[in-house]
């Protein structure tokens, strides 16, 4: 999890989050906390900034006060690149903070059993690198794979501000799907492979993601990547709404019952707000 000082979900409700990354408080949009009610509502004075929606998934940041244009946050032993953008992102997704703690447990505990190589992990959908990091910094050797290749770059720079740019680290400006087709074609298995897709994306060469037409495909295809009978996998998707639509293939409100947890962040209140799925599992 984040330290108490880097990272803090202060309070939710009646759409909106309000979350200090650091130094500086966000007030932003949050479907899941649509039918709560705000908990301390003079906390939310308090923002240096409040994201407005313009169109559906654009939008502009409100400054109530001097705002620098980025920032850097920690989860230990790597940094993270704060920067509010047009669609409402900051470049992290904190509740991924758990998954980064259980990349790490498992890396070194597949180093301690193997300590003559190096665990390969393959990280789809790697958006800002946090995996990646988390993975690198216990000892990994790491392909990146993203379609953005300004999230790359950003992703890279997260390398640079954690001393971690010598690391073993490919980086790839990539479509999934075609990347992890190629790589079963060649052979390739991986220790551990880690997927975090968006509802919808675009590769570099035009291609489309849609999650709902073409989870089901990857998540086929991701099994066979893995080094057969000893591996790790890590799943995740992002999503505000409780619903089963958002992971394909599974019975609506049933998706625990397949393996994947809810994922929540607790407010200062110990309120949980929802934030997405994970699917974790590891056989060393």
């Amino acid at each position: 999890m984040f330290a108490a000082d880097q990272y803090e979900l202060i309070d939710f409700g009646l759409g909106r989050k309000l979350e200090r990354f650091g130094p500086y408080v966000l007030d932003r949009p949050a479907l899941a906390a649509a039918d709560f009610a705000q908990r301390f509502p003079d906390l939310w004075k308090e923002a240096h900034a409040r994201y407005e929606r313009t169109s559906d998934n654009q939008g502009i940041w409100r400054s109530a006060a001097a705002l620098p244009e980025c920032w850097t946050i920690r989860h230990e032993p790597f940094a993270l690149e704060i920067k509010p953008t047009p669609f409402g992102h900051v470049g992290v997704f904190p509740e991924q903070a758990e998954n980064w703690d259980w990349i790490a447990e498992k890396i070194r505990a597949f180093a301690a059993a193997e300590p003559n190589r190096r665990p390969r992990v393959l990280n789809l959908f790697a958006y800002t690198g946090g995996s990646t990091l988390a993975a690198a910094a216990a000892g990994a050797e790491v392909v990146h794979v993203d379609a953005a290749a300004n999230t790359v770059a950003w992703a890279r720079r997260n390398a640079e501000l954690s001393a971690l740019a010598a690391a073993p680290i490919r980086w790839l400006v990539e479509d999934a799907r075609k990347f992890v087709d190629r790589e079963l074609r060649r052979g390739n298995k991986y220790d551990m492979v880690i997927a975090d897709p968006p509802a919808y994306g675009h590769g570099p060469k035009g291609q489309t993601w849609q999650l709902l037409r073409d989870w089901s495909a990857l998540e086929e295809a991701i099994a066979s990547l893995v080094v057969p009978g000893r591996n790790a996998m890590l799943l995740t998707h992002h999503c505000d709404l409780l619903c089963g639509e958002s992971l394909p293939g599974l019975p609506k409100g049933r998706e625990e019952q397949h393996g994947f947890a809810s994922a929540w962040i607790a407010d200062r209140s110990g309120r949980r707000l929802h934030s997405g799925f994970v699917y974790r599992q590891c056989s060393w």
